[in-house]
């Protein structure tokens, strides 16, 4: 009996393994330095190899709330058995790893959470609608929200409006004051995570969570130092703006989509005393093998096959990626990277008219999107139905 349980937590893991390392090649792994390689600001294969480091890194420091609610949150009534966590994750990255090898974008997000939801319901589980509520809401938003903010913030930057080395100083100051709110495990209480704001603002006792004097301190340094590095290098300072931006949005990909491969693990590995730290860790060695591995192939497609990019519309794009990462991160709601990114690259690239913008390409990527969630959905609940029916 107990080398069965083994075998079958072996199992468990390695189809965790086989879906973060299809997330890492298709999702957090390539997205996040795509508007990068298409402004010409790094190349593929350095993209592929840092994304996979700041990856695992928000993996460890930020994946505990997506994970927990990918595990625990999205069926009501059941709790995941191993062999319903199995077909869920071999079912979500057998169709990423599809997207992966066509050149399509695949929404993980959309994968995952269809899987987990069709074995949950064929489980004998009832729907987690509040929760639904939650993800769809962040779903239908993303595209017009990042889209919508990337275009408006690359037609300020490449307009003549307003000058733009004060204007790029101030959406840097923007970015400063997100991140001196974000949540990192380091910095809480063991099982909770703090901001750095909180941190200095108590110790400075000056206040508690999200101090506001810290954060607008903190958005005043980054808006100087951009401001001045602006006036000695343009160019320069364009790409290392561009660069920093793109470590962010990595680092929070790795975050947000960690979840999406432990998740279903957690209920499974807590029964047998594994730590949630444990099951992130090897998430995200999961997530560093798909970007150094699988992504390039991905990055390339996204940065040259949905608009032309420039320095300034990279920006644009990266710019409301990172924040709607960061809100997703924050409420636990799984969100796929690929959504986020493609909005955001169309936004900005509209924003110079077409801009080499691909309807075609895009409206395909549309109906994979939507393909993936229904096709993970039926495919997980039809699977586990069948297993159960021979067990």
């Amino acid at each position: 009996m107990v080398l069965v349980t083994a075998a079958t937590l072996l199992v468990a893991a390695a189809a965790s393994l086989f879906m973060a390392w299809s997330i890492g090649a298709g999702s957090s792994g390539s997205t996040p330095f795509a508007p990068a390689v298409g402004a010409n600001a790094i190349s593929v294969m350095r993209a592929g190899l840092v994304v996979g480091v700041l990856g695992l890194l928000g993996a460890i420091l930020q994946g505990a709330n997506v994970t927990e609610a990918v595990g625990t949150e999205l069926i009501g009534g059941v709790t995941l058995t191993a062999a319903a966590a199995i077909v869920a994750l071999v079912t979500a990255a057998a169709l990423v790893a599809i997207g992966v090898f066509a050149g399509y974008p695949i929404a993980t997000a959309f994968t995952v959470t269809g899987a987990v939801v069709g074995v949950g319901l064929a489980m004998g589980g009832s729907p987690a609608w509040p929760k639904y509520g939650e993800i769809m809401t962040l779903w239908v938003l993303t595209p017009f929200v990042g889209g919508g903010v990337a275009y408006g913030v690359a037609r300020l930057l490449i307009g003549d409006a307003l000058s733009e080395r004060p204007l790029t100083a101030v959406l840097a100051g923007v970015v400063g004051a997100i991140l001196a709110n974000v949540g990192f495990a380091l910095l809480g209480p063991a099982g909770e995570q703090a901001s750095v704001a909180a941190v200095l603002g108590s110790g400075l006792g000056i206040g508690g969570a999200g101090s506001p004097a810290v954060t607008l301190a903190i958005a005043a340094l980054v808006s100087v130092a951009v401001y001045v590095d602006l006036g000695r290098d343009r160019a320069g300072a364009q790409r290392r703006f561009l660069l920093a931006m793109g470590g962010l949005v990595a680092f929070s990909a790795g975050g947000s989509q960690v979840g999406l491969a432990i998740g279903p693990l957690v209920p499974i590995f807590s029964d047998v005393g594994v730590p949630l730290w444990a099951l992130l860790v090897g998430g995200g060695v999961g997530l560093l093998a798909g970007s150094w591995t699988g992504a390039p192939r991905m990055i390339k497609a996204i940065s040259q096959d949905y608009a032309s990019m420039g320095p300034r519309r990279s920006i644009s794009a990266l710019i409301p990626s990172f924040a709607i990462a960061q809100t997703a991160v924050a409420f636990g709601i799984p969100v796929s990277f690929n959504e986020i990114i493609v909005s955001a690259i169309v936004g900005a690239g509209y924003a110079a008219g077409d801009a080499g913008v691909s309807r075609r390409k895009m409206g395909y990527t549309v109906l994979a999107w939507i393909g993936s969630l229904v096709g993970a959905f039926t495919l997980g609940f039809s699977l586990y139905s069948a297993v159960d029916f021979v067990v």
